[in-house]
């Protein structure tokens, strides 16, 4: 007997989703960073043993959309919570007891799929609170995705509640989406790591061409942002900056691929792109209907 079926990985921000479906795969397919509001868009990452195969979607944040790219989050966040056999709701131990997931998530009805509640970054709990916790939260896993702790038991956890059935993918994948996608969100991720302040937020990144027939691979990117200011910023004193971001980029992508990468990356401005639906659609980010956000 074989189970396999899908787990939607929620939470609000900075709760640890990525991490944890990283550690999860084994390989780095979710960009992280400290700064909230990392994942934009459903990252698809499949885990499979000899009797289980997991196809889990890490999902943006749970938040309050103030403009078009944080309903494009949100509404990809719900419609998640809609798909998945499993919700696996995630909330950071650091800031004390969570809401209810139906709270967290702002839902008119409680979901219509099983929640297992993961209580995340249990490493930086002292002992009376993690007591105070397991008192409050009997039903919880209390896991740390940065070092492992209580992962192995949370994905037993899960994988006695997926369905019967035969597997989905072959078992050798990871994940269902292309290349490009992982390595926009590569280079996304670099330019958080290296710019600060509100420039991050403004970065979209869109691969023009992708030649896999080269050797090396052939990566042609662009990283937009809202304003020549902010252009300024990402290129740096005579494209110091940007050269920066490149190189660090290339040895993700290479790591990625398995194969020498040429990253050929430019930076143009796309005014207010994050308010413009169009925009938004461009890059692969999905819409709400006009009457939901």
């Amino acid at each position: 007997m074989t189970r396999a079926g899908f787990v939607t990985v929620v939470g609000k921000p900075n709760a640890g989703k990525s991490t944890l479906l990283n550690r999860i795969v084994g390989q780095k397919l979710s960009i992280t960073s400290p700064k909230p509001q990392t994942t934009r868009d459903r990252v698809v990452g499949i885990w499979s043993d000899d009797t289980v195969q997991m196809v889990l979607f890490d999902t943006p944040g749970l938040l309050d959309p103030e403009y078009a790219l944080q309903s494009s989050m949100r509404a990809t966040a719900l419609k998640a919570l809609r798909d998945g056999d499993l919700i696996l709701y995630m909330a950071d131990a650091t800031a004390g007891p969570p809401p209810s997931l139906q709270v967290a998530a702002e839902l008119g009805s409680p979901p219509g799929a099983p929640v297992v509640l993961a209580l995340n970054k249990i490493d930086r709990v002292d002992q009376p609170a993690r007591e105070a916790l397991i008192a409050a939260f009997p039903d919880a896993h209390l896991i740390s995705a940065r070092t492992g702790e209580g992962v192995e038991p949370l994905l037993r956890a899960l994988a006695e509640l997926l369905p019967e059935s035969p597997f989905l993918y072959p078992d050798d994948e990871i994940s269902t989406q292309p290349l490009r996608f992982f390595a926009a969100e590569m280079i996304r991720e670099t330019a958080l790591e290296q710019l600060d302040e509100e420039v991050p937020y403004s970065i979209a990144c869109e691969i023009e061409e992708f030649r896999e027939d080269r050797t090396p691979l052939y990566i042609r990117a662009v990283i937009y942002v809202e304003r020549e200011s902010q252009r300024g910023i990402v290129i740096g004193a005579r494209g110091a900056r940007v050269r920066d971001i490149g190189q660090a980029s290339r040895i993700k992508l290479e790591a990625l691929v398995g194969a020498p990468v040429y990253l050929d990356l430019w930076v143009k401005v796309l005014p207010n792109w994050r308010r413009k639906p169009a925009a938004l659609r461009r890059f692969g980010y999905g819409m709400p209907p006009a009457h939901g956000a």
